[in-house]
């Protein structure tokens, strides 16, 4: 793993919501590039930028008409390594996000793959040999083209699906992995990183990382393919991070990757914290942390305790922590975030608990997605400073709320969850054992409480290496909670909602507490 990457603490900018320099209503370069310094200054040393390279928006970026083209909209891509450089002058690294697995219907790979002569990129596409016949388990885009047959697409029906080949192959449009148009694919996103990082980009999220091989279940043929990128990385880019989206650490950390996303669907019990009915956060103390515990620890023996398992405070996919959790809830699930194994990633705006802005229509294949990718609020002027464009003209509207809140008010205020999550970078950086290669250990799991156990609600773990051990206790319900355990703290490093109580045993926690103890 690169070492950067290891006190790594990430920050997430949806590009088109952060910083508008132009007044066109939609984020730019040069906005990301004018705030790098604030992004310093909370604490966060590393940038996710999310697709930013040309395309006709229809999926936020997701659908990519040009890998080598910064979109026009942003800027430049002189514009684009601007932020690399300043990003390295301020000791920052950038990540880029790489979407593989498809491209958008306008991108000239799709344009030549759709004629009948057999050319370069006929094979670029997964194609059936008729148009009648759509791939088993897949949408498809037919009689759209002269060349006969269905082409799969992922997610939404302008995104062809780019052809790695199936792993069993079962039909004879189905290519296998070693054929050569999924060869020629692989081949070309290597350039695609190559070019990037050639920049000054320092790596790259991996969209959906684990799909680009068809009919590969065990994901084996998959692994193969990354762990020869990863290979090429390491000959010609050593120092270049790969963060995978795939959700199972098991197969990318195999795969090559040096880390993997904890996804927010599937069996990762993820959203039981933070997005569910009783969220473990509340502080109504009727949430569950018990199977997130479980799987997470699956995961961790899985990948022989490196525990380079990332958990991001949300995403653009997301609704904002804000819906379901206060700021004072926020403040002990950042607590949470920021003494995990693996890198951390805080989405634009939650250090400061923006809210999901309800009620909104679909904007660029947000749909229920869309309340949490609106504008940045930065402080009380126009647009929450936002852009100078009439607010009709912004990509989504604001949270028109009067009390919205925005970074010119946390910052002045020392007592404000900004502060907080700073206060908590700040001290995960400053302890080796609260860093990504960390071990952990639980020692309670977060159940739910009952009458016949009232000892199971705080989540209880220890983070160590071979400097110190740090115990983690986070009470978040309003109750006060009582567990065995025989520690015996040498300092408290951090303490809201009082400090808890060693004694005979037994500790004692206060409610609504989150603490770090060094043993």
């Amino acid at each position: 793993m690169p070492n950067w990457l290891n006190d790594a603490v990430f920050y997430e900018i949806y590009p088109q919501s952060f910083k508008d320099t132009n007044a066109d209503g939609i984020g730019d370069f040069k906005g990301i590039l004018e705030k790098l310094d604030y992004i310093k200054e909370l604490g966060c040393n590393a940038v996710w930028m999310n697709p930013c390279f040309a395309s006709p928006f229809l999926d936020a970026g997701y659908d990519v008409s040009d890998y080598y083209t910064a979109a026009p909209r942003y800027g430049t891509n002189e514009d684009l390594k601007q932020i690399f450089v300043k990003a390295h002058e301020l000791g920052m690294h950038v990540i880029l996000d790489l979407v593989p697995g498809h491209t958008s219907v306008e991108h000239p790979w799709f344009r030549e793959s759709m004629k009948a002569a057999k050319n370069e990129f006929t094979d670029r596409y997964i194609w059936t040999n008729d148009v009648w016949e759509a791939p088993e388990g897949m949408g498809s885009l037919r009689g759209i083209s002269e060349r006969e047959g269905a082409c799969a697409v992922n997610f939404f029906s302008h995104q062809p699906a780019l052809n790695y080949g199936y792993y069993r192959p079962q039909k004879p449009w189905q290519q296998a992995v070693d054929a050569p148009g999924p060869q020629a694919t692989i081949a070309e996103m290597k350039n695609v990183m190559r070019f990037w990082l050639q920049m000054g980009c320092d790596g790259f999220r991996v969209d959906m990382a684990g799909s680009l091989i068809k009919g590969d279940e065990d994901g084996k043929g998959t692994i193969r393919l990354w762990q020869d990128v990863r290979a090429f990385l390491d000959r010609e880019f050593p120092e270049a991070a790969i963060v995978s989206e795939w959700g199972e650490p098991d197969k990318s950390l195999l795969g090559g990757f040096h880390m993997d996303f904890l996804l927010h669907f599937g069996p990762s019990h993820y959203n039981d914290l933070f997005r569910c009915e009783e969220p473990y956060f509340s502080s109504r103390g009727k949430g569950d942390a018990s199977a997130f515990v479980a799987k997470y620890c699956e995961n961790y023996e899985k990948t022989g305790g490196k525990g380079l398992i990332c958990i991001p405070s949300g995403n653009h996919d997301m609704d904002r922590l804000a819906r379901t959790l206060t700021p004072d809830e926020m403040r002990i699930a950042f607590a949470f975030l920021l003494s995990m194994p693996g890198a951390p990633f805080i989405y634009y705006g939650d250090e400061i608990g923006m809210r999901y802005v309800e009620g909104l229509p679909s904007v660029e294949g947000g749909y229920n997605r869309t309340g949490a990718r609106s504008p940045m609020q930065w402080d009380d002027t126009a647009n929450a400073g936002f852009s100078a464009a009439p607010s009709e003209k912004l990509y989504i509207p604001l949270d028109e709320s009067a009390d919205r809140p925005t970074v010119k008010a946390q910052m002045t205020d020392d007592g404000s969850l900004y502060h907080e999550v700073r206060r908590l970078i700040t001290l995960r950086r400053a302890h080796q054992a609260l860093l990504a290669d960390g071990e952990i250990s639980f020692v309670n799991a977060g159940g739910a409480c009952t009458q016949e156990n009232e000892t199971s609600y705080p989540l209880v773990y220890l983070r160590s290496c071979e400097q110190e051990k740090i115990l983690v206790i986070l009470n978040p319900s309003g109750k006060g909670q009582t567990l065995s355990g025989e520690f015996q703290p040498k300092k408290t490093i951090y303490a809201i909602g009082g400090e808890a109580r060693f004694s005979g045993g037994a500790v004692t926690v206060p409610p609504r507490h989150a603490g770090y103890y060094l043993l």
